[in-house]
């Protein structure tokens, strides 16, 4: 992804919130309702909220050119605040579900601009007939309660902690949305894909919410609060969860035996379990059949056994009797200076610096005879059992190791080479630092 031109912030002080701008009719009548707000807020306080304006630029249409101006102008017409960013797909992504994987990028990109500008609360257009087809398209999935339940008012998201996803028109229908643009003469683009019916979604726009609503008048409403109502089930769902998951669920792990006990005595609660576990992990809800596989490999594996499961696209360990989604392997090593006051181990500046110049700091793959002291008064150990020691499951062993000439200097989840550290002058500290999880 990549951003472009970005308004002058204001000085002036305020909460930010920002707006998801697509152009489309639902996006432009949000910005407008909000900066109305804003605007009738303002003539009463001197502290109203800074407005941003995000766009994601997708690149699957010819237009998408012309929508990114679309959508600056618009901005600057409201004198808000614009970014956008620019959203790459990659061919392996290009060949899936184009749709999701769009999705997926989307949130992504918006994330990264909200934790860009400090704001904690983003809106989207979503509107009711979102969540009817969004209900539908669950329904034709097999789905369970949780994706019957559509989509929140708000939810927080995974990888932003802080952000929290707001759809204030989730009970206007386009019907009220294209009222209310006509009456106050909005202008908006219409995305020629959504003409197009070999998406699920738009055949069930085009083809089937129109039918139900000649047999039904409120079939849009009625949907939207059934959505609701299950969203209320699966807070009680998982409520249930935690307590039938009280000695099965153990910090980020999902122990088997225990869960193996549940099932046996009552399999609808266990599967509830791995579904919330699953759930917390930020991992997609398994199909019926894959799920049954997983109940047949965990009878017939041995407590001492491996396991394996590759699942929405991470893979889920069991080691040690537990089930564990591995964490990305990929990442860097970063050389992190500190403070002059500081009292925190490190290795001289200069030496590295040194080391740096001459092309002397190497990574290296693990061999196995590795071995390094990161103790004082302790024996040099082998990484093997440094590692075992510090129950550093084997999917997280594959970090390649730091080194300064022919010195093991940094082993990532084990520490560092104890003898190069120094306590005074100027330091470094070598940190491997994970990629952001895609």
């Amino acid at each position: 992804m990549a951003s472009s031109r970005k308004s002058q912030q204001s000085p002036n002080p305020g909460k930010r919130i920002a707006v998801a701008l697509s152009g489309g009719l639902d996006s432009v009548v949000l910005l407008d309702t909000v900066c109305k707000a804003q605007a009738k807020s303002g003539n009463k306080s001197q502290s109203t909220n800074q407005v941003y304006v995000f766009h994601v630029h997708h690149g699957l249409q010819k237009a998408a050119d012309e929508w990114l101006i679309f959508c600056e102008k618009l901005a600057k017409q409201y004198k808000v605040h614009f970014d956008f960013r620019l959203l790459h797909l990659g061919a392996d992504e290009a060949r899936g579900n184009i749709e999701a994987r769009a999705r997926a990028g989307r949130y992504e990109a918006l994330a990264d601009l909200c934790e860009e500008y400090g704001i904690e609360d983003l809106l989207l257009a979503h509107h009711q007939n979102d969540q009817a087809e969004t209900v539908l398209l669950q329904l034709l999935r097999g789905s369970g309660v949780a994706g019957l339940s559509g989509m929140p008012q708000a939810r927080g998201l995974s990888s932003n902690q802080r952000l929290t996803l707001w759809r204030p028109l989730l009970n206007q229908s386009r019907q009220e949305l294209e009222a209310y643009a006509k009456e106050h003469r909005l202008k908006w683009i219409e995305d020629p894909s959504n003409q197009d019916r070999k998406y699920r979604r738009n055949a069930i726009r085009k083809d089937i919410i129109p039918k139900l609503e000649k047999i039904q008048p409120e079939a849009l409403a009625n949907m939207a609060r059934s959505a609701e109502l299950l969203g209320e089930a699966q807070t009680l769902l998982n409520r249930l969860a935690q307590q039938d998951g009280k000695s099965i669920l153990i910090e980020d792990q999902l122990k088997v035996s225990p869960l193996l006990a549940l099932a046996k005595d009552d399999l609808p609660a266990a599967n509830n379990v791995l579904r919330y576990w699953l759930h917390i992990q930020n991992l997609a809800m398994p199909s019926q059949e894959r799920l049954q596989s997983w109940w047949r490999d965990l009878a017939q594996v041995k407590t001492d056994s491996k396991l394996e499961w590759l699942h929405d696209e991470k893979k889920i360990y069991l080691w040690r009797g537990a089930l564990q989604v591995g964490n990305a392997e990929e990442g860097r090593w970063i050389l992190k200076t500190l403070p002059a006051n500081s009292k925190q181990l490190g290795l001289p500046a200069d030496w590295v610096k040194d080391a740096q110049v001459n092309n002397q700091i190497t990574l290296r793959e693990r061999l196995g005879s590795e071995k390094i002291q990161i103790k004082p008064k302790t024996p040099r150990k082998t990484l093997k059992n440094l590692y075992q020691e510090a129950d550093v499951p084997p999917w997280e062993r594959q970090a390649p190791l730091l080194y300064i000439g022919e010195e093991l200097i940094a082993v990532a989840g084990i520490g560092l080479s104890y003898p190069h550290l120094k306590s005074t002058g100027r330091r470094v500290l070598p940190e491997w630092v994970q990629n952001p999880v895609k």
